[in-house]
């Protein structure tokens, strides 16, 4: 993990200033890396206890064995928490409603483990070996009063199931409903075609590169100081004083350069266990560094869910009327809660719109690991379980699957009532249209619909989705954007949306060069976020990194250009208004004419002896707009009938995101949505021992993640619909491609074989079990 700040750390070894270090792909791209040797040769490295019960009170844990070990410091359990204060971890922002707050049901460490891993005490000790060694010693000498546990949401929700958390009756975290029309009455009009179907989407990891890390250390005036792997720095200042009872401004978040997020890093994690530690060993420096395997299960995973849809159809394939169900799998604790299946149950009557619908959504606490935001935020089960349901009943009435969309997804001119969102273009036809062109998916279509009768079997299928940029109306967005004219003429930006490798600095620094009139090698975007510099921002999720922060960097850019030509006015006695600046220089408008350099009138602002001032300027956007982000994915297979395989020969994303300001950033945000949306689809699923709750595969090895083996060529293309609610014309992308990638992959496999699978991934042994059940192979030591 990388600092920069040049503080002195108690307990840290005296060195100097922070080296420089620069491997090839640094010096590649000119990047300079501070890394503070502080956090790799002076921290106190710390191992945490997990609960080996899903359910249970932790009654002793003996330290005693643990304490003897070599370099081991402390050893502290739930026990040592001698002030209780429950806190809440999602990267929501903070609400003066107590309405609208997150739910608090977290502690730093626990004596009541809730599920499998359930943290229960840490090991903080001079050196990773000692760190575990400590808790070998310490994990057989914990006593439980072990208790009834569930790991299903329906099991969860019976009237004799253990409770989790006794304010919430019957486990359910929470339900809503959208209702419109009269569906009851709707379903009695006469000749309508029911389609009933219930689909299942696993839980899955998000994998990133670099896992979990975060140090803390006190840097005087009982103030302390945390460097963390996050998306949200602002967010976990305030979750730490929340989790510690103390004042926010008491803590100091520095979010360094980060491997990877997913929406992971949009919870508050291990921040407030390492600060507490650091706080109980007197401010020294204490490091968390979580394995692969603990990242699994201690950090989030993604909800599973289970959905129930029925649908009515008239003879011309229009919806008369439908029905909704979902119920989705929360885990033990709260974090992102019910927000993932609520994004999903409002994006159900307006993806297909329908005059009589009855939908209800319910997320329900199990003994399982927390679920939390992943890519996507909900729409990737959503979208399974919509476009499942669509080509299902497709087939119902025996209609083409892309004309069965086209003729019911959401209209042009379309107006959502909550979020005053608008369809202003006919982008799913256009995405559809440029997709079936690059693929030839009329062509294959056809040629696939004939009857296949061999081992080796061929399918295409589409789906698409329903997305919407940012959290406004549901929760506060807001942007704030500080810049700086440095004496040479460039700017530097400071922001706090974060970057977490998709290129969020870039595209900031090419918006406020557009704006200003400077070259893009002119702008820096300082990409370390300190929460005692940094101006306040609620960090990147939500697709909302490039729309929102759009706001704020045009505000800023605009005021810093005014009165950079209010200085050069000043100069050139030119008024403002005929001044501009283009490619670095001031110029007059009138004729073209460079009046003088950037870098001139930079150093004149800072130096002059008649006027000197420091050209900066620092915005505030309040955004009270949202924007819809629509696309689709176009997938073709193989499919091994003998062998219950399938290869993917070709796949591609269209995406409506808006202006795209980078391709290159924007085709990469693309590839890896559908690399993800390919592990969904065929091999990803985390297993639980149903007898223990105990995870089965939280590694690398046995957790089947797609890598670019199992990959075509992966194509991501773009139609361009200025956004007109947008600072620059953008909307959301960077979780939209993960979405339609799924279903699909299911509707090719289900044209390839005739099996309209109903639960993901599509890995052997659920094609084993449904190609055994359709008649295409015969059960192992059985008869067809």
């Amino acid at each position: 993990m990388n600092i920069d700040n040049g503080y002195s750390v108690p307990g840290s070894k005296a060195i100097g200033a922070p080296v420089i270090r620069q491997d090839a792909h640094d010096k590649a791209i000119g990047r300079t890396k501070y890394v503070d040797d502080r956090c790799d040769s002076g921290a106190l490295c710390t191992r945490i206890l997990h609960s080996t019960v899903a359910n249970g009170i932790v009654k002793s844990i003996d330290t005693s064995e643990a304490e003897k070990v070599p370099g081991v410091v402390r050893v502290f359990t739930c026990f040592d928490i001698k002030e209780k204060h429950y806190f809440p971890t999602p990267g929501h922002p903070w609400s003066v409603d107590p309405h609208h707050q997150d739910i608090a049901d977290r502690l730093v460490l626990t004596d009541h483990p809730l599920y499998y891993g359930d943290d229960i005490a840490a090991v903080v000790a001079e050196d990773e070996v000692a760190a575990a060694q400590g808790i070998r010693a310490l994990k057989d000498k914990v006593e439980y009063e072990e208790l009834p546990f569930v790991l299903d949401t329906a099991d969860a929700m019976k009237e004799d199931a253990p409770l989790l958390h006794p304010d919430y009756p019957g486990n359910v975290l929470a339900h809503t409903s959208i209702h419109q029309g009269n569906y009851e009455e709707a379903i009695k009009e006469e000749g309508l075609v029911r389609v009933e179907g219930w689909y299942e989407v696993p839980t899955v990891q998000h994998c990133h590169i670099e896992n979990f890390e975060c140090f803390a250390y006190g840097e005087g005036d009982d103030r302390y100081v945390c460097v963390t792997s996050t998306q949200i720095p602002h967010i976990v200042r305030r979750v730490i004083g929340q989790a510690l009872g103390m004042d926010w401004g008491k803590f100091r978040v520095i979010k360094p350069f980060v491997g990877g997020g997913f929406g992971n890093k949009q919870d508050s994690l291990y921040e407030p266990l390492c600060v507490w530690l650091s706080m109980q060993l007197g401010g020294r420096l204490v490091k968390i560094d979580v394995p692969r395997e603990e990242t699994f299960v201690n950090n989030r995973v993604c909800h599973a869910e289970r959905f129930h849809i029925i649908s009515w159809l008239r003879k011309d394939g229009t919806f008369a009327a439908r029905k909704y169900e979902a119920w989705s799998d929360q885990g033990a604790y709260s974090s992102h809660g019910h927000a993932i299946a609520a994004k999903a149950l409002n994006a159900f009557p307006q993806l297909y719109p329908c005059d009589n619908i009855d939908a209800d959504a319910w997320t329900v606490y199990t003994n399982k690991p927390v679920a939390g935001a992943m890519r996507g935020y909900g729409m990737p089960q959503g979208s399974y379980a919509f476009e499942a349901a669509a080509d299902d009943c497709a087939r119902a009435i025996g209609m083409d699957p892309l004309e069965f969309k086209r003729k019911n997804l959401m209209p042009v001119g379309f107006v959502h009532e909550f979020s005053h969102n608008e369809l202003y273009s006919d982008t799913f036809n256009q995405c559809f249209d440029k997709g079936d062109k690059a693929i030839g998916y009329t062509k294959k279509y056809k040629e696939y619909s004939k009857e296949q009768t061999g081992e080796i079997r061929r399918g295409i299928g589409v789906a698409t989705y329903w997305y919407n940029t940012a959290v406004y109306p549901i929760a506060l967005e807001t942007s704030s954007c500080r810049m700086v004219l440095n004496q040479d003429g460039s700017v530097q930006i400071q922001l706090g949306e974060t970057e977490i490798g998709q290129g969020a600095d870039t595209v900031a620094a090419q918006m406020a060069a557009d704006t200003i009139g400077l070259t893009f090698d002119k702008v820096h975007t300082v990409s370390c976020q300190d929460t005692d510099i940094t101006p306040f921002g609620t960090g990147v999720y939500a697709s909302r990194g490039t729309y929102t922060l759009g706001f704020s960097v045009r505000k800023t850019a605009e005021e810093l250009k005014r009165k950079i030509l209010d200085y050069a006015f000043e100069l050139t006695r030119m008024q403002p208004y005929v001044l501009d600046i283009v490619d670095n220089n001031v110029i007059r408008k009138t004729d073209g004419r460079v009046l003088m350099s950037m870098a001139e009138l930079a150093t004149t602002a800072l130096y002059s002896l008649d006027h000197s001032v420091h050209l900066t300027a620092e915005t505030t956007a309040h955004i009270k707009s949202n924007a819809y982000a629509f696309g689709c994915c176009f997938a073709e297979v193989e499919v091994d009938i003998p062998m219950c395989r399938v290869r993917l020969l070709n796949i591609i994303n269209v995406h409506d995101c808006g202006n795209v300001i980078n391709p290159a950033l924007a085709e990469a945000q693309v590839h890896g949505g559908m690399s993800m949306g390919i592990g969904y689809a065929l091999s990803e699923k985390l297993l639980f021992d149903e007898k223990t709750g105990r995870p089965l595969n939280n590694n690398l090895l046995d957790y089947k993640l797609s890598s670019f083996m199992d990959h075509p060529r992966l194509v991501g293309q773009f139609v361009e619909n200025y956004e007109p609610t947008s600072a620059y014309g953008t909307k959301g992308l960077g979780e939209p491609p993960v979405c339609p990638v799924a279903p699909a992959i299911r509707a090719a496999v289900a044209q390839a074989t005739g099996c309209f699978i109903n639960e993901i991934p599509l890995s052997p042994d659920v094609l084993y079990k449904n190609f055994v059940e359709a008649g295409l192979i015969e059960e192992e030591g059985g008869e067809n």
